[in-house]
């Protein structure tokens, strides 16, 4: 955020609570086009490709939005192919992170695995911006079953926007139906949380859809949403 006095920090604070309980039974669009409307080209959206209703709400508002991904060396070959299908579908301005040359010795399901192929990489890509949008779910996880439509996120220093936080699964699926848009190839093979191919496993019919990342660790976040 810059340099910013404790009057600057209360200020954007309190519009931040006044935005959010606004926006709690608003459409993600409305949200959306705020967000664009108060960060412009101070905003990008990171995206994991799990599901791209949230790149079809954004880019629908600003085409030219830069979408980030954060590529951390261990992805499935299926992640990897999808997110070129949709940025060919969307023509869209894709950054794609990689680790740096100190994530060598934390491979996949090491202790400091995701803070240096997701948590580090993406703090270098949202250096300068005022805010990042994400598609994070209340639903996701009862880890995140608090999260704000709009808030302050402390861990990077800027403003951070959640359109989907009150949407629900069967929300997405309706969408990914209405809009005719793709699911990713893994979903139809159990993958309901995808994440890196080492640390990721298909769930069971009635398994919570989280249980397939970081099995058999007390694991439940990757540190980008702490």
């Amino acid at each position: 955020m810059g340099e910013t006095t404790t009057m600057e920090i209360s200020a954007l604070l309190r519009e931040l609570d006044e935005a959010n309980e606004k926006f709690e039974s608003a459409p993600a669009s409305r949200v959306i086009e705020w967000a664009v409307q108060r960060f412009g080209n101070s905003m990008v959206v990171a995206c994991s490709f799990q599901d791209v209703v949230i790149l079809d709400l954004v880019l629908a508002a600003d085409p030219s939005m830069e979408v980030v991904f954060l590529d951390t060396g261990a992805h499935f070959p299926e992640t990897l192919e999808f997110v070129e299908r949709i940025r060919d579908r969307y023509n869209m301005k894709l950054t794609q992170t990689h680790p740096g040359p100190e994530a060598d010795e934390w491979p996949c399901g090491s202790a400091r695995c995701c803070e240096m192929r997701k948590v580090a990489p993406l703090r270098r890509a949202l250096e300068g911006r005022q805010a990042w949008i994400t598609g994070l779910k209340r639903v996701d996880a009862d880890t995140r079953g608090t999260t704000p439509i709009v808030g302050f996120d402390a861990n990077f220093g800027l403003v951070k926007i959640n359109p989907l936080a009150a949407w629900t699964d069967e929300d997405i699926a309706g969408y990914l139906h209405d809009h005719d848009l793709p699911e990713h190839p893994l979903v139809s093979k159990g993958y309901l949380s995808i994440g890196c191919a080492p640390t990721t496993r298909p769930v069971s019919t009635g398994e919570d859809p989280r249980a397939g990342r970081w099995a058999g660790t007390d694991k439940t976040e990757c540190g980008l949403h702490a």
